[in-house]
């Protein structure tokens, strides 16, 4: 039978990822000052920043565009870019103030020794008017800027910048450094103003961090610039185990409103695990007085001030259980300091209704102008929506329903324009804008597209949903079902059949979303058809989807992405015989199972970071917890694993079916991964090439667990494309 056609010239996959990795990604959006001109119209500037991959230069580069938007406060009368894209150098963080008068800037610079510098800029209309070099201060150490503690935050009078840094370590030297020679009274003076003494023995100190992409994290305070007198002082009174983040000033710049995390007895890492313990806090600037502004016993986090300083929305998840999930959003009162849910916990979708709250963050303004409604973006089953939530009534709406599928997400809203980003899986992001209507007119929004894209000629795709067999159902939570976004070439011959790649998402409590997304599209452009996996248990389907799965990995979620395979080769024009699985972390963890358990089905295979021995992982990871909540087990932080329970890890783990292993193996590996540790990796190869399976392990230095180094991912997907045509001959 005649094959459908494969791109098979390294050189032209080549170009062909060259090709598409040059779209980029559209990050951040801010509104400028509304003007009004001598005619009586209005206009606004919109700055957006993008990322793009070079691989001449093999960096993220970054870069910024600006539009003018003519409106009437209700419709976009006219939009058009103003002038071309600028790169960004050595931005780390930037701020508009709250009257759009000014900006703030963290910078990095390396000087000409190669040492890493921060400074603290402050730019007012054509001109620079501050530039603090705070690594000479010496009054912390560096400055966060990552979105998990990171904050840059104007105080409302616009006289004093609030941030986060990694708080001042002693000085250390060594029990045998030579005594320095006698200085005079006056030299002894300017040296201890210069540096503090430094404290023999603590060179070797270990400090615990917060793992995976936060390794320099350890010890956060919150910190005060003040732009007058260019004075930093470090805030007193946030208690010795609470690590704070995203703070912002308090009605009235009294005092600042802080996320607090729980760091008793010890770190774990925080990097896409919405429950860990935390908590609403607020200090008070001139007393050092701190207190709970809510509950201590769940997780918080979040905080967003409405526009009329009255009340504060965060989203809260219980303190345990599955690393992400269903989500509260919740509302603090500050003047009646009453807390409410606004939205709670959706158990099971009822048919075509909200799913519930899927949220990593809430945009960094999210508040309509009416301090009454929250705009937000959220997984609603495959697909990424933007809903207005009334935080009066509770009511949930969606702006985004009847619009070309896809997937959203909000970038700004700021007097009530809308700033938002949209993309499906065949075409790249674009930069969308719309008013928000008027409560209980919501689906009236009329969205306008600033920067267009083109779809990419040759990939057909679309949604299927399934049901676990009848044998297949779990018992505490039946009826529900999951679904695959399938990617397809365009163009088929009569009797041709496509290659299949099968994907299962990592997490495994994440979701694969109908948005653009580089390996899929350029795997399908090279004649692959690509299936993406929402197995049982991933978000966007309800909270009973997510519980579903603990105490079932390496059952449920397998015979879930089974199931899916076997239906489009049955229903699609795919190649049986030509089936392979590519998957990282908990994906690479369902890849490896599936290989196993299912070895006649999968040709070959490519699995990145992935976990393969849940029993031997759990000592050296920055989640442990995650091994024990996942094999169905209670974990507590003062506890070693009796040996039932390590059995029980390794049973669930793809380890266990090793043997049974037919298909050629590619693991490719990040040095640095904290999540899951390389050792996995390497025990699994290992443990193939023992066997005589075909196996070959590349490994990225200077990559974490996400494999997203420009060089890695570059490097990465020409070896999996290799593979893939080297073994589905």
């Amino acid at each position: 039978m005649e094959e459908a056609a494969l791109l098979i010239d390294p050189e032209e996959i080549a170009a062909l990822y060259r090709e598409l990795c040059q779209f980029p990604s559209l990050s951040s959006a801010c509104i400028g000052p509304e003007v009004t001109t001598q005619y009586g119209g209005k206009y606004c500037n919109i700055y957006t920043e993008w990322s793009q991959r070079d691989l001449e230069r093999a960096e993220n580069v970054k870069f910024c565009r600006q539009y003018l938007i003519f409106h009437d406060s209700q419709s976009i009368v006219f939009s058009s870019p103003s002038g071309n894209c600028t790169e960004i150098k050595g931005e780390l963080l930037s701020r508009d103030s709250p009257s759009g008068a000014q900006k703030a800037v963290l910078r990095k610079i390396t000087n000409s020794k190669g040492e890493e510098k921060q400074f603290l800029e402050v730019w007012e209309k054509s001109r620079k008017v501050k530039s603090i070099e705070l690594t000479a201060l010496e009054k912390h150490g560096q400055v966060y800027e990552d979105d998990q503690f990171g904050c840059l935050a104007w105080s409302h009078s616009e006289t004093h910048l609030l941030y986060v840094a990694e708080k001042k370590r002693p000085k250390a030297e060594s029990f045998f450094k030579p005594k320095a020679p006698e200085l005079s009274n006056e030299e002894e003076l300017t040296k201890a103003e210069r540096r503090d003494k430094a404290v023999k023995g603590e060179q070797f100190v270990f400090y615990e961090d917060w793992g995976e992409t936060l390794v320099s994290k350890s010890v956060p305070v919150l910190c005060v610039l003040d732009i007058e007198s260019n004075n930093v002082s470090v805030l007193e009174g946030v208690p010795d185990h609470i690590s704070p983040g995203q703070a912002f000033w308090t009605p009235g710049d009294t005092g600042v409103v802080f996320t607090g995390w729980w760091h008793e007895p010890f770190r774990l890492g925080l990097r896409h695990c919405t429950q860990r313990r935390s908590a609403l806090f607020y200090v008070d600037l001139t007393g050092g007085r701190c207190e709970l502004l809510t509950g201590d016993t769940k997780a918080i986090w979040s905080p967003r001030l409405s526009p009329d300083q009255c009340r504060i929305v965060y989203l809260e998840n219980q303190a345990s259980g599955p690393h992400q999930q269903c989500s509260r959003l919740c509302m603090y009162d500050w003047y009646t300091k009453l807390t409410s849910v606004i939205v709670d916990v959706v158990p099971r979708q009822s048919q075509g209704e909200f799913t519930g709250i899927y949220s990593t963050t809430l945009p960094e303004r999210c508040w309509a102008a009416d301090s009454q409604r929250v705009v937000l973006d959220t997984a609603q089953r495959s697909r990424q929506e933007l809903i207005v939530i009334d935080t009066l009534s509770g009511s949930v709406c969606s702006l985004t329903k009847g619009c070309p599928l896809g997937s959203w997400a909000i970038l700004t809203v700021d007097r009530d324009l809308l700033v938002a980003r949209f993309s499906t899986p065949n075409c790249p992001p674009k930069l969308m804008v719309a008013f928000l209507p008027p409560a209980g007119k919501e689906t009236e929004i009329n969205w306008v597209c600033l920067e267009e894209a083109s779809p990419i000629q040759g990939i057909t795709w679309d949604v299927r949903t399934f049901q676990p067999p009848p044998e297949q159902i779990n018992p505490q939570y039946e009826g529900l079902d999951f679904e695959a976004i399938l990617l397809r070439p365009t163009q088929i011959p009569q009797t041709g059949k496509i290659p299949l790649v099968v994907t299962p998402h990592g997490g495994p409590h994440s979701v694969f979303t109908t948005s653009w997304t580089l390996y899929p599209a350029v795997l399908c452009r090279m004649g692959f058809a690509v299936l993406l996996v929402n197995y049982r248990g991933s978000l966007g389907f309800g909270q009973d989807c997510v519980d579903c799965l603990p105490g079932n990995v390496g059952s449920q979620d397998v015979k879930d992405v089974q199931v899916c395979v076997q239906n489009v080769l049955e229903e699609d024009p795919l190649n049986p015989q030509r089936v392979a699985l590519l998957g990282g972390s908990h994906g690479g963890f369902l890849s490896c199972h599936l290989i196993g358990q299912y070895p006649e089905t999968y040709k070959a295979c490519v699995v990145r970071n992935p976990v393969v021995n849940i029993a031997s992982m759990v000592g050296s990871t920055d989640i442990p917890d995650w091994c024990l909540t996942e094999a169905g087990l209670e974990y507590d932080q003062a506890a070693l694993p009796d040996p039932a329970q390590w059995t029980k890890m390794l049973l669930h783990s793809p380890m266990q079916y090793v043997d049974k292993v037919q298909a050629p193996v590619l693991l490719m590996i990040g040095e640095d991964d904290r999540r899951v540790p390389p050792k996995q990796g390497l025990e699994y190869y290992h443990a193939l090439k023992a066997r005589g399976v075909p196996a070959r392990m590349l490994w990225y230095p200077g990559n974490n667990h996400a494999l997203s180094g420009v060089e890695a991912e570059s490097d990465g997907f020409m070896n999996i494309a290799l593979w893939l045509i080297k073994h589905l001959k």
